[in-house]
């Protein structure tokens, strides 16, 4: 069977899974078909259009074709680009992470910079490198690497000295860097001070090599059976790699840009986000919208930056590094909320996804009544009081679910850091869903993996699937394959701002995946074992296998 455009598609021998979760359960047919980009007829209605001109026959062999998965909370363009540096987030350990630098040093002798992501943080006692260690396989090349986190950097001498960063250098607002007892830096640059670092001391990848990422980027996910990512952080000179993207026809997938508030100038920004969402209207490409403002409301806990309402466990008195005041947020949220943007918080500790639901609040309150559909991204610890906010607000919660299982990480910083009942306030998934309210699933890639099928079976299983053998980890907020799917599905048409997506019922867009099995009737621990067939974006192929 070749996979190509026809005027009429018309899918049999499988199953079609039209909407996995109802109020009954999932709702199933026997063959499908689409037409002009849109479902038009189910079951025997489907198979009556065999008998037109033109039609096509694809013959699912006994797989499944389901709704396409989106991606609620990805970073594609960082992602593309992590492949250009070394290999280090293959590395099981610390001195694979500098054997990966060193093998890349020597392939690229001529680099200026070494540039790469991303470190396992739990290879260093607290998450905390030593410059000295990178200085070992790179000499005199100035070199940053970014942890898993992409809130965490890591650099060596040389790139201390290129950013003139020395003991008399004060942390900069929203940022620390990490210090020795003399107080000289160690080579660990945190929040703020990583991201400056990166946006003003290290040499820019090339709009070429940008493009290039992009396209890599979108590939993949159309390979996996993905038609809609939130690229949750985009700055200004983002801009222009999306708007060659679409010019040359390199987006393999829809994309919505989120361009980021600055805590400092978000004022000045407005009226900046306004042209640059008018100007990408003004492309006309269904391929790329930019509707969405995003939000760091906090960094991480991994690094005791995530905002707390009480303190660290290990660190009495350190509640974290907040971005935003909750005044100050507000008012941002406000003025954006007026625009008519849909907000994106990334909101890691309690004392954050609580400052998030207040903002969002205050932005309903102050503002013309209208369909809102702001999200709170990661809800990674939610004070247990704040559950039924989200459903009482209309506010979509946006959970990473690969990230709700007891890995390492979790066992080394995160739980230590939290301490108990906070470690069992994290990805609160069947509590949130239960309370009525929109859940979407994302990735945070290249954070972890891009791969929704691992994160789909953690979400069922609250385990990884490679240790069958583990306890379910906070085994109440584990939610049914239906649910799991339909949160990658019905979850993302909304916080998509598309409503005639997310199932594939008659009248509905053609987003559909061909998959090996039904991924609501296998084991979930088998889920990422599924292979992708196919993949339809409007009725359109952007991937067959």
């Amino acid at each position: 069977m070749s996979i190509h455009d026809v005027s009429i598609t018309v899918f049999t021998g499988g199953t079609v899974i039209v909407d996995p979760s109802t109020a009954s359960g999932p709702v199933t047919s026997t063959a499908i078909a689409f037409r002009d980009g849109r479902v038009v007829a189910l079951g025997a209605e489907a198979e009556a259009l065999l008998g037109d001109s033109g039609a096509e026959e694809v013959d699912l062999a006994g797989g499944a074709l389901a709704p396409a998965p989106g991606d609620g909370h990805a970073h594609p363009l960082m992602g593309g680009v992590e492949s250009l540096g070394p290999a280090v987030r293959s590395a099981s350990d610390l001195q694979g992470i500098l054997d990966a630098v060193a093998e890349w040093k020597a392939a690229h002798p001529d680099a200026e910079w070494i540039v790469g992501g991303s470190y396992d943080a739990t290879f260093a006692p607290n998450g905390l490198f030593d410059a000295r260690w990178l200085d070992e396989v790179t000499g005199d090349t100035p070199t940053i690497l970014r942890a898993w986190d992409y809130h965490t950097a890591w650099v060596n001498s040389a790139a201390l000295r290129a950013g003139g960063i020395t003991a008399d250098t004060p942390d900069p607002a929203l940022g620390r860097i990490v210090r020795r007892e003399d107080g000289s830096p160690l080579g660990t640059l945190q929040e703020a001070a990583a991201n400056d670092f990166i946006a003003t001391v290290v040499p820019p990848f090339s709009l070429g090599q940008r493009l290039d990422a992009i396209e890599r980027a979108t590939r993949a996910y159309a390979a996996q059976g993905t038609t809609w990512v939130q690229d949750a952080w985009v700055e200004a000179a983002d801009l222009e790699v999306y708007r060659a993207a679409v010019e040359q026809d390199r987006l393999h997938t829809r994309v919505n840009l989120a361009l980021r508030a600055d805590p400092f100038r978000w004022r000045e920004q407005a009226a900046e986000f306004v042209a640059a969402r008018d100007e990408v209207r003004g492309i006309g490409a269904d391929r790329l919208t930019a509707e969405t403002i995003k939000f760091f409301v906090d960094g991480v806990i991994e690094s005791h930056t995530a905002a707390l309402i009480e303190p660290y466990a290990d660190r009495p008195g350190e509640y974290g590094l907040p971005n935003w005041t909750a005044e100050e947020l507000a008012s941002a949220a406000i003025a954006f909320d007026a625009a008519g943007f849909q907000l994106h918080l990334h909101a890691i500790g309690d004392a954050a996804n609580r400052f998030a639901l207040d903002a969002l609040e205050a932005a309903a309150r102050a503002n013309p009544p209208r369909d809102r559909h702001h999200v709170i991204a990661h809800v990674a610890v939610l004070d247990p009081a704040d559950v039924a906010r989200f459903a009482e607000l209309g506010v979509i919660a946006n959970f990473e679910p690969y990230w709700a299982q007891c890995d390492a990480v979790m066992r080394a910083l995160t739980i230590p850091h939290l301490g108990h009942p906070r470690d069992e306030w994290q990805y609160l998934i069947g509590s949130v869903h239960r309370s009525g309210a929109t859940v979407s699933f994302g990735s945070d890639w290249p954070v972890t993996t891009i791969d929704w099928r691992p994160a789909l079976s953690t979400a069922i299983t609250r385990r990884s699937h490679v240790e069958q053998d583990a306890d379910a980890w906070l085994p109440g907020e584990r939610i049914d394959a239906g649910t799991a799917y339909a949160a990658y599905t019905k979850g993302i048409a909304r916080q998509a701002l598309a409503e005639d997506r997310g199932t594939l019922a008659v009248g509905r867009v053609a987003d559909a995946v061909w998959l090996s099995a039904d991924p609501l009737a296998v084991a979930p621990e088998t889920i990422p074992e599924l292979s992708v067939r196919g993949t339809w974006l409007a009725g359109d192929v952007t991937f067959s296998e």
